[in-house]
C-alpha cells in the first residue's frame, strides 16, 4: 500500500463518526438482519433489491443481512402460510376474530420469518387484502386487527417493524384516485398509519407519492403508465419510484460525498464524506485522486424512466464535484480514463451531481446491484423450491431427508458465496479524476 494511498484510508477513518451522525435517523443500523414481509409484489424481488442496495453501497462498512420472504396472494393474516377460513375470520366476534389471527399470525411467522432472526421488518400488505373492491369494513377490521399482532409478535422477538402502504393501482384512466379500488386502499393505508402508531412502528405511506406522480403524469396523458408492468405489479421503474418513496420516509440520506476545488491554486475548499488528494492545475484544466467512503445509490438500466418522474438522484443519491476559478468553456470529466460527462465552467462552479452518470463509479454500483439480485434468486428457490417443498406422504424417508439437508446446505454456501462478493464489491476505490478543457 503507497504511502498517499495509506494516507487517505486513514483519513476516510476519521470520517466514521460523521457517517454514525448521518445514519442517526436511518432506521437501519450496523449489524441488522432485514426480513421484507409481503404480498407478490414483495415477492418481485425489485424494490426490495432496490432497498438492500441502497443501504448496502451507502454503508459500505456495516455487516448487513437482507432476506425476502414475500408470497403471491398473500395478506395481512397470512392467507398463504396458515390458510384460515376468510369468510369465518370476517364475520367473527372480537375475540374469535383475535383468536384466529393470533394463531395464522404465530404459524406464518414462526415458519417464514422467526427463524432467520430479523432485527427489523418491513410488512408490505393491503393489495389483496382489500380484495380489490369497493371498501368493505369486514375485511378492514380483520386488516387492522391482523397488522397488529404481526407487530406484537415481531416486536416481542426484537424485531423493530416499519408497516409500509400499498402502492396505488394503476388502470388506464386519467382519475386513478376516484378508482374505487384505490379509494378502499387509501382507507387501508389511513388505516395502517393508525396501527403503527399503536404499535410504536415505522408508518410508510408510499400510496400518497405514488398516486401524485400518477396524477401529474396523466394530466398530461389520460393514458399513461408510470410503472410499467401491469396495474398491480409495477415494473422497475414502478419499484424505483416505490423505493424513492419508501427510503425518503425512512430519513435516508442523500449525501454520497461532495468534493469543492478551488482550479487556480489546485486548493481543496471542501471534501465531505470523501479524501482528495494530489490535485494538480496544468494545461487550462485540473486532475486530483478521489476516495469517498460510500457509492451512489445503484439504478436498475431498466428503471430509467423513473428519473424522469421523480427526483430520484436528488433526494436520495448526491454524488457531488464542483470546481471553481476554471476559464470559460467546456470541459470534459473522466473517472480513470473513462468519460462521465460534458459540463460548462458555469455548470461545474454550480456543481454537478454524477450519480447514475456513464463511468467506473456507476458501473461499480450496478456489478453491486446484480451481485444482490443474483443472491436474492438463490435465496427465494432455497425457501420456498426446497425448504417449503412437500414431499408426498409415501416418499417421506431418510434418504429424502438427507438429500433435502444436502441441498439447502449447498444453496446456504451459495448465498454467503454471494454475499462476500457483494461485500467486497461495494467497497469504494481510489478514483483518479481529470478535468480537461474541450476545444470550441
Amino acid at each position: 500500500m503507497s504511502i498517499t494511498y495509506r494516507k487517505l484510508v486513514v483519513g476516510l477513518a476519521s470520517l466514521v463518526l460523521a457517517v454514525r451522525a448521518l445514519a442517526a435517523d436511518f432506521p437501519v443500523h450496523d449489524g441488522d438482519r432485514i426480513v421484507f414481509l409481503g404480498d407478490s409484489i414483495t415477492e418481485q424481488r425489485l424494490y426490495t433489491t432496490y432497498l438492500e442496495a441502497y443501504t448496502l453501497t451507502r454503508y459500505p462498512a456495516w455487516k448487513l443481512t437482507f432476506r425476502n420472504v414475500g408470497w403471491g396472494g398473500d395478506t395481512s393474516w397470512l392467507r398463504q402460510r396458515a390458510h384460515p377460513d376468510e369468510g369465518a375470520l370476517f364475520t367473527a366476534s372480537e375475540s374469535q376474530q383475535q383468536a384466529m389471527v393470533e394463531d395464522a399470525v404465530k404459524r406464518g411467522l414462526e415458519r417464514d420469518v422467526l427463524p432467520l432472526h430479523p432485527t427489523a421488518v418491513t410488512i408490505k400488505f393491503g393489495m389483496n387484502d382489500h380484495s380489490y373492491q369497493p371498501f368493505r369494513e369486514d375485511i378492514f377490521r380483520a386488516y387492522v386487527r391482523s397488522q397488529a399482532q404481526l407487530a406484537k409478535v415481531l416486536q416481542a422477538a426484537g424485531a423493530r417493524v416499519a408497516f409500509l402502504t400499498p402502492q396505488p393501482i394503476e388502470e388506464k384512466r386519467p382519475d386513478p384516485d376516484k378508482d374505487v379500488r384505490n379509494q378502499s386502499l387509501r382507507r387501508f393505508s389511513d388505516g395502517l398509519k393508525e396501527v403503527a402508531a399503536r404499535e410504536n412502528a415505522l408508518f410508510v405511506d408510499q400510496f400518497d407519492p405514488y398516486m401524485a406522480l400518477m396524477l401529474h403524469e396523466r394530466a398530461a396523458n389520460p393514458a399513461a403508465i408510470i410503472g410499467g408492468g401491469d396495474a398491480v405489479h409495477p415494473g422497475p421503474a414502478g419499484h424505483t419510484l416505490m423505493a424513492w418513496a419508501i427510503l425518503k420516509a425512512m430519513s435516508a440520506p442523500a449525501a454520497v460525498s461532495r468534493a469543492e476545488i478551488a482550479a487556480p491554486a489546485g486548493t481543496v475548499a471542501a471534501a465531505e464524506h470523501c479524501a482528495i488528494s494530489n490535485v494538480k492545475v496544468a494545461d487550462g484544466g485540473l486532475t486530483f485522486d478521489r476516495l469517498d467512503e460510500a457509492l451512489p445509490m445503484p439504478i436498475d438500466v431498466r428503471a430509467k424512466p423513473a428519473l424522469k418522474l421523480a427526483p430520484v438522484l436528488d433526494d436520495l443519491s448526491r454524488y457531488d464535484l464542483k470546481v471553481t476559478g476554471l476559464a470559460p468553456g467546456s470541459y470534459e470529466v473522466k473517472i480513470d480514463g473513462e468519460p462521465v460527462t460534458r459540463a460548462s465552467q458555469a455548470e461545474l462552479a454550480a456543481g454537478l451531481n454524477l450519480s447514475d452518470l456513464p463511468g467506473p463509479v456507476t458501473e461499480q454500483g450496478r456489478a453491486v446491484l446484480s451481485l444482490v439480485f443474483q443472491k436474492n434468486d438463490v435465496f427465494f428457490r432455497r425457501w420456498r423450491d426446497v425448504q417449503l417443498f412437500s414431499l408426498p406422504a409415501w416418499a417421506e424417508n431418510s434418504a429424502s431427508a438427507e438429500g433435502r439437508a444436502a441441498e439447502l446446505a449447498k444453496l446456504d454456501k451459495r448465498i454467503a458465496e454471494f454475499e462476500s462478493r457483494i461485500d467486497a464489491a461495494r467497497q469504494p476505490i481510489l478514483r483518479h479524476f481529470e478535468l480537461k478543457p474541450v476545444a470550441p
